[in-house]
């Protein structure tokens, strides 16, 4: 019993694609909800140039470090703060380029979702995108 307590435990790292065309349609992170623990990691990949991976001011748990990625450049960011992350890709903001990470416990997705009401407003296509991945929350 003592030696199964001693293994250390392993953070995971997850992949999201950023992409021109995805099973969401055009401009999508891919996969655009995921569910992570606490410690792991998630790899940006540039897929398709043109993209980057940015957390949304204001719509991270509170303490948590936000990020920006570089255009078409893969960025990893390790997530040791429980709650909900909204990110962007920043020049297809407007196109709803969106995506959410549930790290633990969603204890600030009630806070993200009053937000997002005022965030969504700049989209001027799939206006309702960034609902339907909170809802899948």
């Amino acid at each position: 019993l003592m030696l199964i307590l001693s293994v250390p435990t392993f953070a995971a790292e997850h992949v999201v694609k950023m992409l021109n065309m995805g099973k969401d349609g055009a401009m999508v992170f891919e996969p655009a909800v995921l569910t992570v623990s606490k410690g792991d990691t998630v790899k940006f990949e540039a897929t398709d140039m043109a993209h980057n991976s940015a957390s949304v001011q204001g719509m991270i748990p509170e303490g948590a470090k936000p990020w920006m990625g570089r255009m078409s450049q893969d960025i990893s960011v390790v997530f040791d703060q429980e709650g909900v992350y909204v990110y962007e890709c920043t020049p297809h903001k407007m196109m709803a380029m969106v995506g959410v990470i549930k790290v633990g416990n969603a204890n600030n997705l009630d806070n993200i979702k009053q937000k997002a009401q005022n965030y969504s407003r700049a989209f001027v296509m799939n206006k309702d995108r960034l609902d339907k991945y909170l809802a899948e929350m």
